[in-house]
């Protein structure tokens, strides 16, 4: 567990730097501000990786660090079609993984009738101002390292094995960390948080 705890602890501490340093038209001075908001919903996602995919991210932020690349304005750069994707050859492993991300959306809701998500599922419904959860999913993903992708993936079809579902535990972590009282994240670490999904939201 402590090394888990420490994995996400750098990988939010970076995160967090380079999101705050996203370009302000690219981004809403407001939601950089709420830094409870961002870790609540990078935590939660982060909860669901296996610790080897969350070595291998911290690793791509570390590099990015030191090469000077900025992997939050890269990604809103992505959404916003201003740069081409730095990732070209695994267009095919990110469609998978997307692919399955929108079919967990769309079962999140049918089990959970009355239940919305912050993004629309499908990118066929970005609007200005509105980004879908397979646009955002596969802007994120075209930053990731070929080697984080497949261990990303990999858990993915782990969690598909276990007929999991990653948006909807996702969803139970961000509402245990916001509740009244809310959950320490450090606690969901030993209460079934290991290697099992991600979600996104508005501020991320």
């Amino acid at each position: 567990m402590e090394r888990r705890e420490e994995l996400i602890t750098q990988i939010i501490e970076l995160e967090w730097e380079m999101f705050r340093a996203v370009p302000a038209e690219e981004r809403s001075a407001v939601c950089q501000e709420d830094e409870e908001s961002f870790r609540i919903v990078r935590i939660a996602g982060f909860l669901t990786w296996s610790d080897a995919t969350l070595a291998s991210y911290l690793l791509d932020l570390k590099m990015a660090k030191s090469a000077g690349r900025n992997l939050m304005t890269e990604k809103y750069a992505l959404m916003q079609g201003l740069i081409p994707s730095p990732n070209p050859d695994v267009e095919n492993i990110i469609s998978r993984i997307v692919r399955k991300e929108c079919a967990w959306a769309e079962e999140y809701l049918r089990a959970n009738p009355g239940a919305t998500l912050v993004r629309p599922i499908y990118a066929s419904e970005d609007a200005p101002g509105v980004v879908s959860s397979e646009t955002y999913s596969r802007c994120e993903l075209e930053t990731y390292s070929a080697r984080t992708l497949d261990y990303y993936y990999s858990d993915t079809l782990n969690m598909a094995a276990r007929r999991e579902n990653r948006v909807a535990l996702a969803v139970r972590y961000m509402q245990a960390m916001s509740g009244d009282p809310p959950v320490d994240w450090r606690d969901l670490l030993s209460s079934g948080g290991g290697g099992r999904s991600a979600g996104a939201a508005a501020c991320t």
